[in-house]
């Protein structure tokens, strides 16, 4: 997060730059439930699932929900369902690949033949005729 200048007490005030909608989700990750709910995921699932899937074995430190639309309403926020991934050096998954998948709406990269591994990527989309 960013910093603003000090104030007139002299302290440095930290702001969140996120909309107010992003707001309002992101103080649920304060809250006791969600601890709960993180610890029940990272006891259940350990290892990081895309770093599983890709044969590396990696600690997940991060609760993710794997449908980012569920995370947004306040009643569905810790229903789940969840995906340990991991967020340390040299992969991080969470901050890096989970996040790029999400703003891109695909998984980028390609086989050894050049095509998209993703069906969802642009490129294997029908084209209009």
């Amino acid at each position: 997060m960013a910093s603003r200048p000090p104030s007139a007490s002299g302290k440095t005030r930290r702001y969140d730059r996120r909309s107010g909608e992003a707001q309002g989700w992101r103080r649920l990750y304060k809250t006791a439930a969600w601890t709960r709910t993180r610890l029940a995921q990272l006891s259940a699932e350990p290892l990081c699932r895309l770093c599983k899937a890709e044969g590396r074995i990696t600690s997940a430190t991060v609760c993710d929900h794997i449908d980012p639309k569920l995370k947004e309403d306040p009643a569905t926020f810790f229903d789940g369902p969840f995906q340990s991934l991991c967020d340390e050096a040299p992969y991080r998954c969470h901050s890096s690949r989970k996040q790029r998948i999400e703003a891109l709406g695909y998984e980028p990269g390609c086989t050894t033949t050049g095509r998209p591994i993703d069906p969802g990527h642009p490129w294997n989309r029908p084209r209009p005729a």
